[in-house]
């Protein structure tokens, strides 16, 4: 392949990895060391109602989710924020789940593992069409066997216009062995293909994957680009901070709509390779030249040792650092119907 300038994976004896020098897996020393000897600053109330407040949750009614479905959004951009990398979008009339994870834990097992602390503002039944799901990555924050199932059997099984599966290289196997052998597209890094109106392309993130003990990085991460004629989107999964975005912002900016993680990041010696904290949020906003961005991973599972509002204190603060209107990088509320 003729060097085109642009991040690809490396692939050895079965396994991804990543290309870039910022770069570090954590290792059996930074899990304990991490486990043990840092302090939690989560500090999660155990008062729901200074969690209703600080961190409302809409549930959505039957005919507000029937509308945000329906309604012609040709000309406008219709986003719910399901919670953490969760959203449920309607673009150019297309119905699109971003890592859909509506269980109670994030976790292969049901009485262990990170819970959720804010509610699901929706179930999956009561969602009346989904078009297309992009998995940025495998792990079980991200990739939930039970909604997706839940998905499949209500959008996929023999069905005449069944939904669409859009993951990484490797997760494929994943799906087939869950069930789901049809309508499930591959890519690596860059890849891309035409789906009703819209091209969904593979991207680029600084991450790794794994379900077992065996799998790790067996199968790929990245993020998605999803484009019409006329509007981009760009969903950046998981990610640590790298020199990738600018390539992305290069070839795909400016983005209409990003989805950029801002939290799990503390503490900073463990997860600055895998998770941005809310500046290297701004910082990749800035690079993929985003016209609006809305802020993901945060407010719903306590995955690291962070205050669990700070992610959101910080970015506005951040944004005022870097000279950026604040209202082009927002927290959404859990459930709201936005449109823009």
């Amino acid at each position: 392949m003729e060097y085109d300038g642009l991040s690809r994976p490396i692939f050895k004896d079965g396994v991804f990895s990543n290309p870039w020098k910022t770069w570090k897996m954590a290792g059996t020393t930074d899990l304990i060391r991490w486990k043990f000897f840092y302090s939690d600053r989560t500090n999660l109330p155990s008062d729901n109602k200074i969690l209703d407040q600080n961190l409302p949750v809409h549930q959505i009614s039957d005919e507000e989710i029937k509308k945000f479905c329906e309604d012609d959004a040709s000309k406008k951009f219709k986003v719910i924020w399901i919670g953490h990398s969760t959203s449920l979008i309607n673009f150019n009339n297309i119905i699109i789940l971003m890592d859909p994870i509506f269980s109670e834990r994030a976790s292969p097992i049901k009485i262990a593992g990170p819970k959720r602390f804010r509610p699901v503002p929706i179930t999956i039944d009561r969602i009346p069409r989904v078009d297309a799901v992009v998995i940025s990555h495998n792990h079980y924050d991200h990739l939930d066997y039970d909604s997706i199932i839940a998905l499949y059997k209500k959008f996929g099984e023999n069905k005449k216009d069944p939904i669409n599966w859009f993951v990484g290289r490797g997760t494929g196997q994943w799906f087939e062995n869950s069930g789901i052998k049809n309508n499930v597209h591959e890519f690596t890094w860059w890849e891309s293909k035409k789906f009703k109106d819209l091209e969904f392309i593979f991207t680029p993130a600084q991450h790794w994957s794994s379900r077992g003990l065996t799998d790790r990085n067996k199968a790929l991460w990245g993020g998605w680009i999803i484009q019409s004629n006329s509007s981009k989107i760009y969903f950046a999964g998981d990610t640590g901070y790298c020199d990738t975005f600018k390539e992305i912002g290069k070839k795909y900016g400016p983005i209409d709509y990003s989805f950029i993680p801002i939290g799990a990041y503390e503490p900073r010696w463990m997860m600055a390779p895998q998770h941005v904290d809310p500046e290297e949020a701004v910082k990749i906003h800035m690079d993929v030249r985003s016209n609006k961005t809305f802020a993901i991973h945060w407010g719903t599972f306590a995955l690291a040792s962070e205050y669990y509002m700070e992610p959101k204190q910080k970015l506005s603060e951040l944004m005022e650092k870097f000279a950026e209107d604040k209202n082009n990088f927002i927290t959404l509320e859990h459930g709201v119907i936005n449109e823009f």
